[in-house]
């Protein structure tokens, strides 16, 4: 039996999980938690064989920080990262030891199935990147990682002033780069923008490591 636990808390997430894991006779669901934390401890007690975990789940308690603790613990947990946030850090954080491997929810080209025996046979299966979705008249994939990370740092609301020392740019370089995002987006405002962004799940700013 291939002994798992999952960490989602979204109902409709979980289910489908919850589902597709019990149609297969290999597989024995041990957990299922709304909390990544909670699953984590599950995992390093010990006898788990895969672990699929949530990037954001109940109080904000982050699936990668907890994925990447069941790894590092020497465990035989094969750690499976699903998500629906776009955000580029969170893949970057998945490759650099948070997971085995990921899977977007919203945006899965592979069959999930076919991730996980992959996972568990010792492959690793990320994306070669994040999906590329509409913010306003734009798109996520053609923001430049400066323009990246300014974002980043404006959803969590720094002045222009600080997000310039932080690039290591002038005040008038930013205000630019928001002009031209602003321009390129079709938005109004910096608000609108800053609500299709969160809306798109483009940038999380919220996730807690412990």
């Amino acid at each position: 039996m291939i002994e798992t636990v999952i960490a989602e808390d979204s109902f409709i997430a979980q289910s489908f999980l919850t589902n597709l894991l019990s149609t297969d006779s290999e597989f024995h669901i041990v957990g299922v938690y709304t909390d990544a934390f909670e699953a984590e401890k599950t995992c390093l007690a010990g006898g788990i064989d895969l672990a699929i975990l949530d990037v954001m789940t109940k109080y904000n308690h982050s699936g990668l920080a907890a994925g990447k603790r069941i790894r590092e613990s020497g465990n035989r947990t094969k750690v499976l990262i699903v998500t629906s946030l776009v955000d580029s850090e969170v893949l970057s954080e998945a490759k650099k030891g948070a997971a085995d491997s990921l899977w977007y929810k919203d945006h899965g080209g592979t069959d999930m199935m076919n991730v996980i025996r992959r996972t568990l046979s010792g492959e690793h299966i990320f994306p070669d990147s994040a999906p590329s979705v509409a913010i306003g008249e734009m798109f996520s994939g053609d923001i430049t990682p400066r323009q990246m990370q300014l974002l980043r740092y404006f959803v969590m609301g720094l002045t222009y002033d600080e997000i310039a020392e932080k690039l290591g740019i002038t005040e008038r370089g930013v205000r630019w780069h928001m002009n031209e995002l602003l321009e390129r987006g079709g938005f109004k405002n910096r608000h609108e923008m800053l609500s299709a962004i969160l809306r798109n799940n483009l940038i999380v700013t919220t996730l807690l490591d412990f």
